[in-house]
């Protein structure tokens, strides 16, 4: 259950805790759709592995909190020569409410910014949507996976986007 909680700038309340733009229908079918093909291993060889320091147990009521961040697959149009296998890095913050978990990003210097409201599933998965805060039309399908409570390995439509602390 989604529960409105928070009230951003405008007066209008949010689902998510941060107040922000809330992700459009962070469950719908192109999310499980998405979730069913996208795989996540969580593996010793995994790119947000050698990003990462592993060797904290997953434990979900200790992944709140800062974490760094970075999404590759697409280009961002406002950083010059950026291209799509380019890694954009940042720094993120993850908070949890009910079932669900939200995790807020920027990148670019802090300049753009984004929203992942993803649903837990099962123990370690992750399974949402991400909305690009900065440019609101830009709305892909996210799953994740807490390989520790220093690493989640992420994956959207075009490519990764994962965090590590």
């Amino acid at each position: 259950m989604m529960t409105e909680i928070q009230t951003n700038q405008t007066g209008r309340k949010t689902r998510n805790p941060f107040g922000t733009m809330d992700v459009p229908d962070p469950n719908g079918s192109d999310v499980v759709e998405f979730a069913a093909i996208a795989v996540l291993h969580g593996r010793a060889d995994d790119a947000n592995a050698a990003w990462s320091d592993a060797s904290q147990p997953a434990g979900l009521g200790s992944v709140e909190g800062r974490w760094s961040c970075r999404w590759n697959g697409g280009a961002d149009p406002t950083i010059a020569g950026d291209a799509p296998e380019k890694w954009k890095e940042g720094q993120a913050e993850l908070r949890l409410q009910d079932d669900r978990v939200y995790l807020l990003f920027n990148w670019d210097n802090g300049r753009r910014q984004g929203l992942i409201d993803a649903r837990r599933d099962g123990a370690a998965g992750l399974v949402g949507k991400y909305i690009n805060l900065t440019n609101p039309a830009i709305v892909r399908p996210w799953i994740g996976l807490i390989v520790s409570t220093s690493r989640i390995d992420g994956r959207w439509t075009g490519g990764r986007l994962d965090f590590r602390r």
